[in-house]
């Protein structure tokens, strides 16, 4: 097994939907100009509420990109 060393960056992706497209909307974008994604951990969720409904979420990760030999 090779020996990895990862950077860690931190997002935060908001959808109208729910937390995972959010977290999906924050990877998918990330992807356009990071390379070598490797992994995630949530470590905050928050939403915005109109009356009794959820109308907007906002996900918070930790992303690992894996640093190039």
């Amino acid at each position: 097994m090779d020996d990895h060393v990862y950077k860690q960056i931190e997002l935060t992706g908001s959808s109208p939907t729910s937390s995972d497209d959010a977290v999906r909307r924050a990877i998918e974008r990330a992807s356009k100009t990071l390379r070598n994604l490797h992994w995630f951990e949530v470590t905050d969720t928050r939403g915005h509420i109109e009356g009794d409904r959820i109308v907007h979420w906002q996900v918070t990760i930790k992303v690992g990109l894996r640093i190039e030999e």
